[in-house]
């Protein structure tokens, strides 16, 4: 029995692995393949055309000289210093008012979840609409209440912040996955804490938080990593301007690489980026230590 027990095991084993190959395969092929081809063509001049010429690290002392790659980072980190925290905060208190079972709480669902699911490149026409400083829906409203019409993001200093509040509101996604996190943490958690005393706001930050915060922390990282490679939003709605106000990171890098054919230089610059995402996704799971609870620990 127990020979034959291995022999089971072996078996389930071989073809856990014939399944798994495919996917396996093409991760190599599709990913981690064109990820080192990258690396190399970093180390080159090549247009796309004639074939490329090793140069050794001459791209990367260029990009540190180059000043709109400081400036581009900086408007990236900007941003993803305003978008994490607020997205974080709002998603997580709308899940929470959608947690309650009220008649009708399906339908707010769907309408807090319906933008996360219209196309980006519907989203920011919409959205150019509303921040249009003529004819605007948002400057309707201010003028209608009094208010002095704003420029929005066609100005230097409110270009990122309304993009955050673009991004913000397709949050969705996050909404449903603390949506369901809420439901999963045990009734008798709440009831015991009622039983000692407990308000609604003392339950709340020393069970729903602490309970969560293993999703809290996974909405934090994903808002951290597609903050970083923010691209479409700004393509479409302002191409980095007024004043490179909004050169994200991934804008520069695309016009360096389709617009004036550096793919060598591009390449450097994407590993740039993706050190730097590395590197904050490292300080975020260290600092995660100090407030992240795990039921199993």
């Amino acid at each position: 029995m127990h020979g034959n027990g291995r022999n089971i095991e072996r078996s389930q084993l071989k073809w856990g692995y014939v399944f798994i190959a495919p996917c396996i395969v093409g991760l190599l092929l599709f990913n981690f393949g064109p990820m080192l081809y990258s690396l190399f063509v970093s180390f080159t001049e090549w247009d796309m055309i004639t074939p490329a010429r090793f140069i050794g690290a001459a791209n990367y002392r260029e990009l540190i000289n180059e000043p709109l790659v400081g400036t581009s980072i900086g408007v990236t980190l900007y941003y993803a210093m305003l978008l994490v925290p607020l997205a974080t905060i709002t998603t997580f208190l709308v899940a929470v008012l959608l947690n309650v079972k009220i008649k009708g709480i399906s339908v707010f669902r769907t309408i807090f979840y319906i933008p996360s699911i219209v196309p980006i490149v519907a989203s920011s026409a919409l959205w150019l609409y509303i921040f249009n400083p003529m004819f605007g829906l948002l400057n309707s409203i201010f003028r209608s209440l009094g208010l002095p019409p704003q420029n929005f993001i066609f100005s230097p200093e409110g270009a990122v912040p309304w993009l955050v509040v673009m991004a913000v509101w397709m949050s969705g996604n996050a909404v449903v996955i603390y949506l369901a996190g809420l439901q999963g943490i045990s009734r008798e958690l709440y009831e015991a804490s009622e039983l000692d005393g407990a308000n609604a706001f003392q339950s709340f930050v020393h069970i729903t938080v602490p309970m969560m915060s293993p999703i809290i922390f996974y909405n934090m990282l994903m808002a951290l990593i597609g903050a970083m490679q923010t691209f479409t939003q700004v393509f479409i709605m302002t191409s980095g301007g007024p004043n490179n106000a909004s050169l994200f990171f991934s804008l520069y890098l695309y016009r360096e690489a389709f617009k004036f054919q550096r793919m060598g230089y591009a390449s450097a610059l994407s590993w740039v980026l993706f050190l730097i995402i590395a590197a904050l996704t490292a300080g975020l799971f260290r600092a995660s230590r100090k407030w992240v609870f795990y039921e199993n620990k």
